[in-house]
């Protein structure tokens, strides 16, 4: 049985939402603030949240808006410890909330996380193609937080293939001795440092014009705690990766984002995964 996810309130939210229905899953997509939206779903609903601000770069996410993303930091700084405080809150017992952020706002954001919920990983996500910033070192990873509401419900530790040669296709490690082990295994047990992605970049591969989180990043994440039939709760939907993730996962989906171009690109994402689900069904 799938159980619905909880419906976000008030006649103006109503009328910026979506319902979608797939095989597995129901859905619903919120054109609305991001702080608006955590604020009107109900407490302690959410399986798994996820969290990626726009990182208070002065990037441009939509002309309609030209400040999104040009906070000063005294202002930044508070309205990400609301969004903070709402996702303590509609987290749900035993579920876990990812936070994906630059460090110096990601050891803030965890502060306030570690006073209601339970550190699990500071993953670090490898940047690629970055560059050096004034006086200080190469930035060369993004954080991924992992909290709990209490003891996770759900938690699985996946594995990751080992490292072959291009051309020969053999192992290029020999992981201290222990590969023989490992490929009787079926592969690594996947650590907190995740050097084998980065954001979408190129124009090819991405949906909107903005950067990406990697498809293979959910897929992580959902192999970790993704339950099927739970609630999976996104205030900052983007390009839609993380919900067109959950709904292939068979989970229920609560999702938001402010611009609407990002809006109508998710929509049409799950469209196509409906339609896709819908020819694979009639082989």
């Amino acid at each position: 049985m799938i159980n619905k996810p909880p419906i976000a309130g008030g006649s103006n939210d109503k009328k910026r939402v979506r319902l979608f229905k797939l095989d597995n899953c129901v859905g619903r997509l919120f054109q609305l603030d991001a702080l608006e939206f955590l604020k009107s779903l109900p407490g302690e609903s959410a399986d798994v949240l996820f969290l990626d601000p726009p990182f208070n770069l002065n990037k441009a996410y939509s002309a309609r808006s030209p400040k999104l993303d040009s906070k000063t930091p005294e202002e930044y700084g508070q309205w990400l410890s609301r969004i903070a405080a709402e996702s303590i809150r509609v987290l749900a017992p035993g579920g876990t909330l990812f936070a994906y952020h630059i460090p110096i706002w990601a050891f803030r954001l965890a502060t306030q996380f570690s006073s209601d919920l339970k550190f699990l990983h500071w993953i670090a996500v490898s940047m690629k193609n970055g560059f050096p910033r004034g006086r200080k070192l190469y930035p060369a990873h993004y954080a991924l937080l992992m909290f709990s509401k209490g003891p996770a419900k759900h938690f699985s530790r996946p594995k990751v293939q080992l490292s072959l040669c291009r051309h020969c296709k053999k192992s290029i490690k020999d992981y201290g001795g222990y590969r023989g082990i490992i490929e009787r295994n079926g592969g690594v047990n996947l650590s907190d440092f995740w050097d084998d992605l980065s954001p979408v970049r190129h124009a090819n591969r991405k949906h909107r014009s903005q950067n990406e989180l990697p498809a293979k990043l959910f897929e992580r994440i959902f192999l970790i705690s993704g339950v099927e039939g739970g609630v999976y709760v996104d205030p900052f939907a983007g390009a839609g990766s993380g919900v067109i993730q959950a709904a292939s996962n068979g989970m229920n989906f609560q999702a938001c984002d402010i611009v609407k171009d990002n809006c109508t690109i998710i929509a049409d994402r799950l469209q196509t995964l409906k339609k896709a689900s819908k020819k694979n069904g009639a082989r």
